[in-house]
């Protein structure tokens, strides 16, 4: 167990970066092992599990869902799980005794990501993000099968057709004050040709709530994923996975090997640049993809751009210095995922003013990052501080790249607890403070 008068050393840096006195929540000190239930045992739950969280809490393995994405809670609690690769999305319904029972809610889709609900003129709709359209259908509670589905926005960009591959075709949605907010990520790992795309890839899009009136509300987002509103606000949040594979961008002998490495690929940089980020989305900012990549040398908060060798060397594609900086950055190849704020659970003090996201890990790194759940507290002003470990222990051996699941999504079951997908494992977890 750490030693108590680093723990507090530690809660205290926090709450000094967050701007408050409030308590910081406490980080993942406390080996646990994972509760799995009779029938759920199949690989890698055949074995002993264990993972890292704060004093007091527990973990479960709530339901087996073979590569569990997205998730959503529906009004009346059942829990909504999407399977992208299935097609399919999944209700899970807690029977009060025994396991959940799991229903197939909806099947025949493309590539379902995304999910959000939203009540319009007294009427529940359940929005839904398929790769090249996003779909609603009116919700009642306690059904268990989707209804009628109108198609609300269509022709989305995926890579079907005679449009080839494409690096992001998953889709993630929102839903404010009757506007609906869409991210499309890029269709490349970096060019320039998404910027004048119809529509714009590497953005983020506002409509109608029915899909009328498309406007690009941001740009420069490579691949912006888990899109929140704060509660009580109109500030957008979302996290957002960087390029990979970023040539040197300064002239410099970075290898000390007495040579210019400007322009060079090497795993050395390319392992901490350029970082993820964690970032507050402004109507109209551009946050410099494919142009312009953060730089973390300095630290990961008020990042400044670096030129993108391979676009824009000269500058003359972007200027970086006139661009929005991002809010924080989060380690480089990390892949945050889900994000969702912990106040919309009930969660006790002081984990209460917080938001929390998945970060599913690397795979170009040379040994393994991320793989972990993620806590940011929110200061008094507004702005996330330093990130402190919920979850982790999933990584058994970073530098063999030895690893049993990978969390995708965390989303506060309403009653205090936070599930957790995980589409390595094929399983969704139920986290619960126990003291």
């Amino acid at each position: 167990m750490a030693h108590p008068v680093r723990l507090l050393a530690a809660f205290l840096l926090v709450a000094a970066a967050t701007g408050t006195d409030a308590a910081a929540p406490p980080p993942a000190t406390e080996t646990v092992t994972v509760q799995v239930p009779a029938g759920m045992d199949a690989p890698p739950f055949d074995a002993k599990r264990s993972l890292r969280l704060p004093p007091g809490f527990s973990i479960a393995v709530y339901a087996r869902i073979r590569q569990a994405r997205f998730m959503a809670v529906a009004p009346n609690g059942d829990l909504l799980v999407t399977q992208p690769s299935a097609g399919r999305i999944v209700l899970v319904r807690n029977k009060g005794q025994g396991p959940p029972q799991q229903l197939q809610f909806a099947s025949g889709l493309r590539h379902p990501q995304g999910l959000a609900f939203d009540q319009l003129n007294g009427v529940t709709y359940l929005y839904i993000a398929d790769s090249n359209r996003v779909l609603r259908a009116r919700y009642r509670d306690g059904q268990t099968t989707l209804g009628h589905t109108e198609t609300v926005v269509d022709h989305l960009p995926d890579g079907s057709g005679s449009s080839g591959g494409y690096a992001h075709p998953l889709k993630n949605i929102a839903l404010h004050r009757g506007k609906l907010y869409v991210s499309i990520g890029s269709s490349c790992n970096v060019c320039a040709s998404d910027t004048t795309a119809d529509p714009v890839r590497g953005t983020i899009y506002q409509y109608d709530a029915d899909g009328s009136h498309r406007h690009l509300y941001a740009r420069g987002l490579r691949n912006a994923e888990g899109l929140a509103f704060e509660p009580g606000t109109d500030r957008l949040w979302v996290v957002v996975n960087s390029r990979d594979n970023m040539a040197f961008p300064r002239h410099d002998d970075r290898n000390g090997d007495g040579h210019d490495d400007f322009g060079k690929v090497m795993q050395s940089y390319v392992d901490g640049h350029p970082p993820d980020l964690l970032t507050l989305v402004k109507e109209g900012g551009n946050y410099g993809w494919p142009f312009c990549n953060p730089d973390p040398d300095q630290g990961l908060d008020d990042m400044h751009y670096e030129r993108d060798v391979q676009t824009n060397a000269d500058g003359n594609q972007l200027d970086c210095n006139r661009i929005a900086r991002p809010t924080l950055g989060i380690a480089a190849h990390s892949a945050p995922l889900g994000l969702s704020f912990l106040s919309e659970a009930g969660w006790p003090a002081p984990f209460r003013h917080a938001l929390v996201t998945a970060l599913h890990g690397c795979w170009n790194c040379s040994r393994l990052n991320g793989h972990k759940v993620a806590v940011y507290p929110l200061g008094a002003d507004g702005k996330p501080g330093a990130p402190l470990d919920l979850v982790t222990g999933w990584i058994t051996d970073a530098d063999a790249k030895q690893r049993w699941g990978r969390p995708v999504d965390a989303v506060p079951d309403r009653h205090g607890g936070l599930y957790i997908s995980d589409d390595y494992s094929g399983a969704v977890y139920l986290l619960r403070k126990t003291q």
